[in-house]
């Protein structure tokens, strides 16, 4: 654990303020959902609820099942990072904080189907570097609200996605959000 130096009182209510420059970091809003963890030396924790994270292990395998099919990569996210990844090197990508662009797509809701070098076409990380030649962006919901995303990606430069990727990613996300509702 890292000391931040920052030390806020509880109110009469027992409430206390998360600074703003922690949240930002962390990319903590108003009203985001924090789960309280405490350990055996008397520490409180908070985290970033993901509702997503709870089909951790479904969705990996889930995941696996769609790259063993398509031979494709699969990622499956949250609104802040990568949760499931089959296909590609899972140390790459795995628990990566997605890209203000990924977000806004979830967020959106936009059904993205793009060429490397296409206006749509969007970095999945901050520092992405990565030789992806296509991808296929489908957000997950669930009761109304966008909670993460299913990618479909490439880096073969002979692979074209199309409506097939697409409504795969779209069915993937359907059903995982399904999953969430139950």
């Amino acid at each position: 654990m890292k000391a931040t130096g920052i030390v806020r009182r509880i109110d009469d209510l027992g409430r206390v303020v998360v600074p703003k420059e922690i949240r930002r970091t962390l990319r903590i809003r108003e009203g985001d959902p924090l789960e309280i963890f405490t350990d055996r030396e008397g520490e409180i924790i908070l985290k970033k609820y993901s509702p997503i994270g709870e089909l951790g292990q479904f969705a990996k395998e889930y995941a696996e099942a769609l790259a063993q099919t398509t031979g494709q990569i699969i990622i499956i996210s949250d609104k802040d990072q990568f949760i499931a990844v089959a296909g590609a090197s899972k140390k790459e990508l795995i628990t990566k904080s997605i890209s203000r662009d990924l977000e806004d797509v979830i967020n959106e809701r936009e059904n993205i189907v793009a060429a490397k070098g296409d206006k749509n076409f969007i970095n999945l990380m901050n520092d992405d570097e990565s030789d992806y030649t296509y991808q296929v962006i489908a957000p997950i919901l669930s009761e109304g609200d966008a909670i993460g995303a299913v990618i479909i990606l490439t880096k073969d430069a002979k692979i074209k996605f199309g409506d097939t990727e697409m409504k795969l990613a779209s069915t993937a996300a359907s059903f995982l959000g399904r999953q969430m509702e139950q």
